[in-house]
């Protein structure tokens, strides 16, 4: 473990980083299929992040409205500093999930999207059918990723480095990393 990362008891939970984990799927929504892109996420953030954080997590039904709907209670009700949604990426008729995002967010980042479907080209040539779209809502950062497990750790870890820098200029709460497991950049750090 690294010395540098270490973790700080808070008195009061509204100093944690808030973390949703939004699963869209018809299939896990309605328990007929077990989730395994929201547990991947989880067992990511546990791997990488060393401050003290909470996370929330929801399972909806594919559709544009239904991820609106939940980015917006994760986002303005339970103020998440970050969501990272899992599924709904791909080009079928009910992968809406970017559709979702995009009637939420007030600025899009492209540039994270980009790297996903790159570092995904090196694993799948169908990478490039996948839509991640990532964008800011307040001070919430919400992050597409896609739903096969092995994806999600691929995508996340291209783009983890960025996302606690971008949540401190966002004005989120801010997030510590295993420098061991990440190598996050803040300039100056």
């Amino acid at each position: 473990m690294n010395l540098e990362c270490r973790t700080e008891d808070f008195a009061e939970s509204e100093t944690l980083a808030r973390i949703g984990v939004l699963v869209v799927s018809d299939r896990a929504s309605a328990g007929i299929y077990e989730d395994k892109g929201g547990a991947a996420v989880t067992d990511f953030l546990k791997k990488v992040i060393c401050s003290n954080w909470i996370i929330i997590s929801k399972i909806v039904p594919d559709g544009a409205e239904s991820v609106a709907s939940a980015l917006i209670e994760l986002s303005d009700g339970e103020g998440c500093d970050l969501i990272l949604t899992t599924g709904g990426t791909g080009p079928s008729p009910r992968d809406l999930t970017p559709e979702g995002t995009q009637m939420v967010i007030s600025r899009e980042l492209p540039g994270f999207g980009e790297l996903m479907r790159r570092v995904s080209l090196d694993q799948v040539p169908t990478a490039i059918l996948s839509r991640q779209l990532v964008g800011t809502r307040d001070r919430s950062l919400i992050v597409n990723l896609p739903g096969r497990p092995s994806a999600i750790e691929v995508c996340l870890n291209a783009i983890f480095p960025a996302i606690p820098y971008c949540l401190d200029l966002i004005g989120a709460r801010r997030i510590e990393v295993n420098s061991d497991v990440c190598k996050a950049f803040r300039p100056g750090a």
